[in-house]
Order: C-alpha cells, then sequence, then structure tokens
C-alpha cells in the first residue's frame, strides 16, 4: 500500500463530515487535505483508542518525534510520508502539526475544564490549527480568513462537544465547563451516569445558542476575496450545522447515543453550497 492510499482509506474509513467537503476539491489540494486529515486522526486515534494513558503518552511522544523528523527530511509514517512533499507548497508548518498532538495531550492531562476560557484554549488547539491549516490548503488569499479559520474550528469543535456528551462520558470525560454545570445545577455525576433531566436540556441549550453565535461570528469574519475559496469550509460548514440543528430537534438526547446525519444528505448538503452556493 501506498501512503497515498493509506491516507485515502484512513480519511474514507472515519466517515467524517469532512471527507465530504474535501470530494469537490482539486486533485492536489484533495492529497493535502486528505494527508493532513489522516494526521489528525492518526494522533486523535491514540487518545480515543489507546486505554493505558502511559501508552498513549508514549505514542504522542513517538508522534512528536516522527514530525520533528519528516520536517528534517527522513519521514517514516506512511502519513508523514504522504504529507510532507506538499507542506511548502500549502506553507502546512512543523508548529501546527505539533500544536495538534499538543491537543491531544491535553486529552490525557484534562478531563474537565473549570471555564469556557480553558475549553478555547483546547479548542484552538484541536480544531483551530486545523482550521488555520486547511484554509491555507483551501486556497486562503488573504490574510483575514486565518482568524474566520480557528473561529469556524471553535464552531465546529462545540458541536462535537455537545454531540459526544454521552459518549465523552463513558470515558470519564466532561468537557462542558463546570462553572456552566454550576450555573445550570447539572452534577457531573449526573452526566457519567448518563441521565437526562430539565437542567441538562437547559445546559445544553446553553451550549447550542453559543455554538450557533460562533458559526454567525466565523462566517462574518470570511473575507469577500476567499469565499469561493473556501467553499469547502463552507459545506463543512452546512453539515455540522445541520447536524446541530438535528440534536436540537432530538431534544438533546445525546447521553445515550451518537446523532448522526446519512452519508447521502452529507453529500447533498456538500453538493448545495458546491453548486448553488447556500448552505
Amino acid at each position: 500500500m501506498t501512503p497515498q492510499q493509506y491516507v485515502q482509506q484512513k480519511a474514507v474509513a472515519s466517515g467524517s463530515s469532512f471527507y465530504y467537503a474535501f470530494l469537490f476539491l482539486p486533485a492536489p489540494r484533495r492529497a493535502a487535505i486528505t494527508a493532513f486529515y489522516a494526521f489528525c486522526r492518526e494522533v486523535d486515534d491514540v487518545v480515543d483508542e489507546v486505554s493505558d494513558a502511559g501508552v498513549a503518552r508514549t505514542k504522542l511522544a513517538w508522534w512528536q518525534a516522527e514530525v520533528a523528523k519528516a520536517y528534517a527530511g527522513q519521514p517514516t509514517h506512511p502519513v508523514m510520508q504522504a504529507l510532507m512533499p506538499l507542506v511548502a507548497d500549502y506553507g502546512i508548518e512543523q508548529r501546527h502539526l505539533q500544536a495538534v498532538i499538543d491537543g491531544c495531550q491535553m486529552d490525557l492531562e484534562q478531563t474537565r475544564y473549570l471555564d469556557f476560557a480553558g475549553l478555547t484554549q483546547y479548542c484552538h488547539l484541536v480544531a483551530g490549527i486545523v482550521g488555520e491549516v486547511t484554509a491555507r490548503i483551501f486556497g486562503q488569499t488573504d490574510e483575514r480568513t486565518t482568524q474566520y479559520a480557528h473561529t469556524l474550528g471553535r464552531a465546529f469543535q462545540l458541536t462535537n462537544i455537545i454531540r459526544d456528551v454521552g459518549e465523552d462520558a463513558m470515558m470519564g470525560r466532561i468537557y462542558l465547563p463546570v462553572s456552566e454545570l454550576q450555573q445550570f445545577d447539572v452534577k457531573a455525576h449526573e452526566i457519567l451516569k448518563r441521565q437526562y433531566s430539565d437542567r441538562f436540556t437547559a445546559l445544553m441549550k446553553f451550549q447550542s445558542e453559543r455554538a450557533h453565535r460562533t458559526y454567525d461570528e466565523a462566517l462574518a469574519l470570511l473575507p469577500d476575496a476567499d469565499r469561493r475559496a473556501q467553499k469547502p469550509g463552507l459545506m463543512m460548514a452546512s453539515i455540522y450545522r445541520t447536524l446541530l440543528r438535528e440534536i436540537e430537534r432530538d431534544n438533546f438526547q445525546v447521553l445515550h447515543q451518537r446523532i448522526r446525519l446519512t452519508p447521502l444528505r452529507k453529500f447533498w448538503l456538500a453538493w448545495k453550497v458546491q453548486a448553488l452556493g447556500r448552505m
């Protein structure tokens, strides 16, 4: 299997909403985003799939060293072998990849966030940096697009947190800030035991409203000059925001299930942005 086949297989197997936006990119940009996305999946899987924290730390340290070696001209992992020939063309810097690893490291060190400011820093590493890199790959020409990309990445991550409350609880993680749990009188043990209540629903409505505000903020930041180039990001925004509305319609029944959109619906939403320019 070639490095290019490896990253393609990794992207397809993930079933991610991001994959549907990649389909509409020209081949060189599609190759770059697929390799970068595969990198993100590899390091994220270390945290999600390795139950022993010590082993996970060792694997993340290996990835830190692998990234450094790759930028020194010696990539050994197929993901890095696929990515490295493309990094110069799209301005993908070593700091970007190391920041994504740092974000995954936070998952090993921290299972609670005291306030939204702390959660925002986590979102910056695991989603804002990813947004910055993808905006460059999509064809960014305006420096202001970087702030748009970081904000949109945060909106995606806030949506993920809402969607995954139950799954995260099964791993002992609660990403909803402690100060906001206290604000709505929701106890951590209720979430860990996946117990619904009117208080939990009110808390989740609060989270959802903030996510929508973040989408609106991001879209307002996108310069007109880059709107066409950033269509793949707008496709992802359409898919993720539709998912968020589905969760709202289901009254935030996220503790016992993961609410999803069908592949056909994701493709339709992506196509609509591509063909009609509408979200």
